[in-house]
């Protein structure tokens, strides 16, 4: 039989317990957003550096900054269901919300003066789920770590005499960061396209996608462009906002489109590891053609208020344990979060 002094102690200690977890919850917040250890490396300093880099714009993405809205749709022709029990990948249509943009925080850099292009796409499922990507004109990535980019932008940050980096700051990251080195070879000679409808989008990170007898596949996709490549010309770089006029002019003629490839890693291949490129004979597969009808400006214009976290994901998609999938959610949900606050009061100041 308990005596009254236990049944006392044992009812303080739930009240404990009870009571201290909106505590334990609230120091786990904290912690994320970096503020328990300012040293810390997170989406706050990620962002910070960003900001120091290209400036601070309120309203805009704090990396990516200028683009624009597109819409149209996903034709799926049901290959992919043989990886991935994702509903998307039935066959049938879907609509989708994009953006194409172009790297830096800077909404009025050149156009012609970034060399990394980017396709943000939202699908909207028919159960409601969603599924977010977003993919770069790039065939790998810089870094393999989240300390790692934010080493590299501390090294790039131009100087204020010369308008460019540090070569000290420059040496030292290579050696910290041998991994950079094929990225920086293909940047020095990489050719820009005329067009955002004629870049090779991939999404670079790995991903699994799930069948319908539960069996997990790492998989890689590209949008392979139907539009022929061809080259930045001088007459483009006189204007510093020719992608968006050369795509509206492009879609008043007719829709325009990319097929959305599945590649699969083998055994072997790096799936955690985004500066790693799959070897080209992987197997691949079309899964379906995603299709644009519309372009808008992206102020106001129907993707400007969608966060393309790559970790929104529906059933049957689910995250590698890439570390720079994780970073590039938090970061992309802080970046959300400030511009959204900063419209706001922009449309109050203006009342």
């Amino acid at each position: 039989m308990k005596t009254p002094d236990r049944v006392f102690a044992k009812k303080n200690f739930l009240l404990l317990l009870v009571g201290g977890i909106p505590v334990v919850l609230l120091l786990l917040f904290v912690w994320a957003g970096g503020w328990l250890t300012p040293n810390r490396l997170s989406a706050n300093t990620l962002i910070e550096v960003l900001e120091k880099n290209g400036g601070v714009h309120p309203g805009f993405r704090r990396n990516h900054a200028k683009g624009i809205c597109v819409s149209g749709e996903f034709i799926s022709n049901g290959k992919a269901a043989t990886l991935s029990r994702a509903t998307v990948f039935r066959p049938g249509i879907v609509p989708v919300i994009g953006r194409l943009a172009i790297a830096g925080g800077n909404p009025g850099a050149p156009d012609y003066a970034v060399p990394v292009r980017s396709f943000a796409l939202a699908f909207t499922l028919t159960d409601g789920e969603q599924w977010r990507s977003g993919m770069n004109a790039l065939p790998f990535f810089s870094v393999a770590t989240p300390q790692g980019f934010y080493d590299q932008q501390i090294a790039t940050r131009p100087l204020a005499a010369s308008g460019k980096p540090d070569p000290q700051k420059m040496q030292a990251f290579m050696q910290a960061h041998p991994e950079a080195k094929p990225f920086f070879q293909w940047a020095k000679t990489h050719v820009l396209a005329a067009s955002w409808a004629q870049e090779q989008y991939n999404s670079l990170n790995a991903f699994r996608f799930i069948d319908a007898h539960n069996q997990s596949h790492f998989v890689r996709w590209s949008l392979v462009p139907h539009s022929p490549w061809q080259p930045v010309s001088a007459q483009d770089k006189e204007d510093k906002n020719y992608l968006s006029s050369e795509l509206k002019t492009r879609l008043a003629a007719g829709p325009l489109s990319w097929d959305l490839l599945i590649t699969v890693a083998q055994p072997g291949d790096p799936v955690n590891d985004a500066t790693k490129a799959w070897p080209q004979e992987n197997p691949s597969l079309v899964a379906g053609t995603v299709v644009i009808h519309k372009a808008e400006d992206q102020q106001g214009g129907t993707c400007n208020n969608i966060n393309y976290d790559p970790l929104i994901l529906p059933d049957g998609i689910a995250g590698s344990d890439d570390p720079l999938l994780n970073a590039r959610s938090a970061a992309y949900a802080k970046s959300f979060n400030l511009r959204t606050t900063e419209e706001t009061r922009q449309g109050q100041e203006k009342r």
